[in-house]
């Protein structure tokens, strides 16, 4: 007996795969430099080790709610009433297996067959995958450089149809690190409030990584319409450097929080009780080393941005948040997947080809990496290109 149907449509994530591959070759001895992993490489800060050691010695080791504990409900509303200005209660919170779970959740609990689900390109690579895992139709809008990666109110206009049920929001961006500015956000709440069916995914999990003046506005923050038709999720993977937790969350009304409990009842029970309290105090404590890993993404970032600008061939987009860069690669191989596998290949450096985020002729590369190999890698590149333009 094969997989079923519903399968058989959905792309295995590239980026997994080139990790895993890259980290494979990094197990036989061979020096790779990988820039394609989402994934911050600090050590999860200590005093939120701390929290949850002590929450494990405390006898936090049974199940427990399925939407989350209580305590990192209630704080992860006060969180979303201090710092972005959306009026949620504990009740408009669940706590999930990451961030991409509260998606997958939020489709899997809320999306009929035939809804259509629209996302601007580039995109991260799971929102295609898992609104046709949930039987329903992306609707991909492609963007360009020339508008910085963003989806115009233009764009977003055609694209919405009576079938549409959500648009998915994702700023700062993977995997383009674009920040939509607070009038470019409003100009889109406009679009969204012209039709009173469509509801917003605001994922929101790089909000705290922004570079300069760049300001994060929740759309859900707008109006109080607007309000009631966003859905924000978010998780503790990025700003934290909590990836290996598996803490995220949505925040909704509360209908929409009560659908994905029930799925989540049946599915995963509760998320590890002992982290949550680990998350309690990421949320609570002072947030001193979120700025800490955010200058030091800063200074990789300057030294990438500067290494790739030297390198005939390419073109990028100076990005204003997360920790990618998003690279234009098309004068020197159109297939990004060509490019990206050669690149591992022969000069070991991983990369994600962009055609995975519905982008071809560009790659993501991530400086949430040390310096050292930053420089290695970027140096492996420039050659790498250079020999094949000449």
């Amino acid at each position: 007996m094969g997989p079923a149907d519903r399968i058989k449509q959905v792309t295995p994530s590239m980026t997994l795969a080139i990790s895993a591959k890259a980290k494979s070759m990094k197990a036989d001895g061979i020096d790779v430099c990988s820039f394609s992993a989402g994934e911050p490489d600090f050590d999860t800060p200590a005093h939120i080790r701390a929290a949850a050691q002590q929450a494990l010695n405390t006898g936090h080791t049974h199940y427990g709610p399925a939407a989350g504990e209580p305590a990192l409900r209630q704080a992860i509303a006060n969180k979303l009433q201090r710092e972005n200005n959306l009026p949620y209660e504990a009740a408009n919170i669940i706590v999930t297996n990451g961030g991409k779970h509260s998606l997958f959740a939020l489709f899997m609990a809320t999306l009929n067959p035939g809804d259509e689900v629209v996302i601007p390109a580039p995109y991260w690579v799971s929102y295609p995958e898992m609104v046709k895992v949930a039987e329903a139709v992306p609707v991909i809008v492609p963007t360009t450089a020339a508008t910085r990666y963003k989806i115009t109110p233009d764009q977003l206009r055609q694209a919405l149809t009576p079938k549409t049920r959500y648009f998915v929001l994702n700023s700062p961006s993977n995997p383009t690190g674009m920040v939509y500015t607070p009038d470019e956000i409003r100009a889109l709440a406009e679009v969204i409030l012209e039709h009173d069916s469509v509801q917003v995914v605001s994922d929101e999990i790089y909000e705290k990584i922004r570079y300069g003046d760049a300001e994060h506005l929740s759309i859900g923050a707008v109006s109080p319409a607007l309000f009631e038709r966003t859905i924000v999720s978010s998780g503790f993977a990025k700003a934290y450097a909590m990836t290996g937790w598996r803490i995220g969350y949505a925040a909704a009304p509360v209908e929409i929080i009560k659908a994905m409990n029930t799925l989540q009842s049946h599915s995963t029970s509760n998320v590890c009780t002992f982290a949550q309290f680990g998350a309690i105090a990421a949320l609570e404590e002072p947030q001193d080393c979120v700025a800490e890993m955010l200058a030091k993404f800063k200074e990789r970032r300057a030294v990438m941005l500067e290494r790739v600008r030297a390198i005939p061939g390419l073109s990028c987009v100076e990005p204003d948040g997360a920790f990618y860069l998003f690279v234009d690669i098309s004068q020197v191989n159109p297939s990004s997947k060509a490019f990206c596998e050669e690149l591992l290949d022969t000069a070991h450096v991983a990369a994600i080809p962009g055609v995975a985020f519905g982008a071809e002729g560009t790659i993501r590369i991530s400086y949430a990496t040390d310096l050292g190999t930053i420089e290695t890698g970027m140096a492996r590149l420039k050659t790498f290109v250079e020999a094949r333009l000449s």
